[in-house]
């Protein structure tokens, strides 16, 4: 069921992305990731990769940053951010003495902010995020408070960066700026579901695997059914999805089974951008958005997939009275 109509709503006031300046074709990282020519092709002509960002020279403090900052640019002179969730994928992004959300926190000027870290969703953990420091808002948090959503990391070694048989991984941020009733995106809803008998991906074996390829579409339709039926909607209502970018050959058999328009689900940013962790949905929000492609007060959905295996989906309706 939907939430109450009496209750506080989370809003998303800005919403940024950043892709470091380096970009590399697929072909370039085939010896780093011990990808053979054919291999390579096979990335290239049904899973629709092309290019991506890719700089492991740029430290992780400055890939966060310039999306944060954009981010906290909305917050209102006087606001205040009492919670900062730091979404990433791979439960090691920095050194075990290091709190990269205490550390993001100190460079945003954040010191009173609450900062911790999520990741247990895996590529749904920055939707997940959203749901979390909404509820902490509606929890605990004074009136008028605000909280930061960041996300961002990079494929630091070839085990991260190659998923086998499904994608690249790349280097991006994304950072959110969340409230309650805010003049932001409204969340209509969110819903997930995980399927724990994935859990030890690497460790799959050849029948699990197929087993889950056979169930991805299925999956995905049911989660995304669920949250439009949570906000009230039907997917005739939704404008556009707006998906990760795992790869196109998954997202065409998803749309086979939602029986949709394939010009409803947004997949430009796969062979410009790769799938880039967590960050991807915002990442192609706020290309969709800067070109002029998001439309007051229709409804969006963001859909992700992370490794483990859950599956989210995340209705919002669209304001721009929030955009400057």
């Amino acid at each position: 069921m939907g939430r109450p109509t009496t209750e506080r709503r989370i809003t998303l006031e800005r919403i940024e992305s950043y892709l470091p300046e380096r970009s590399v074709r697929i072909e370039e990282l085939g010896e780093r990731l011990g990808l053979r020519r054919a291999d390579l092709g096979v990335f290239r002509k049904f899973y629709g990769l092309d290019t991506l960002r890719f700089d492991p020279e740029l430290p992780l403090l400055d890939l966060l940053r310039p999306a944060a900052r954009g981010a906290l640019d909305a917050l209102p002179e006087g606001g205040r951010v009492d919670y900062l969730a730091y979404a990433h994928v791979t439960q090691a992004v920095a050194p075990a003495d290091v709190d990269i959300a205490q550390e993001v926190g100190k460079d945003l000027g954040l010191t009173d902010t609450e900062a911790f870290g999520l990741s247990h969703q895996a590529c749904v953990s920055s939707l997940g995020a959203i749901e979390v420091l909404g509820e902490l808002l509606r929890a605990e948090g004074a009136e008028g408070a605000y909280a930061l959503m960041v996300t961002g990391e990079q494929a630091y070694s070839p085990m991260v960066q190659l998923v086998p048989n499904t994608s690249i991984m790349a280097d991006a941020a994304a950072s959110c700026l969340i409230t309650l009733d805010g003049e932001g995106d409204v969340v209509r809803s969110f819903a997930t579901r995980t399927l724990g008998e994935y859990a030890q991906w690497l460790e799959l074996t050849a029948d699990q695997n197929t087993q889950f390829g056979e169930q991805y579409g299925n999956r995905i339709a049911e989660v995304i059914h669920q949250a439009v039926a949570e906000a009230g909607l039907t997917l005739d209502d939704v404008d556009l999805v707006i998906p990760h970018n795992v790869n196109k050959l998954a997202w065409r058999q998803t749309i086979k089974v939602l029986e949709v328009a394939p010009e409803k689900v947004f997949l430009d940013n796969v062979p410009r951008f790769s799938h880039t962790f967590a960050s991807d949905v915002f990442v192609n929000y706020t290309t969709l958005r800067d070109s002029g492609r998001l439309v007051d007060g229709a409804h969006y959905l963001l859909v992700s997939v992370g490794l483990g295996a859950t599956f989210g989906a995340m209705v919002i309706t669209h304001r721009a009275g929030g955009e400057e």
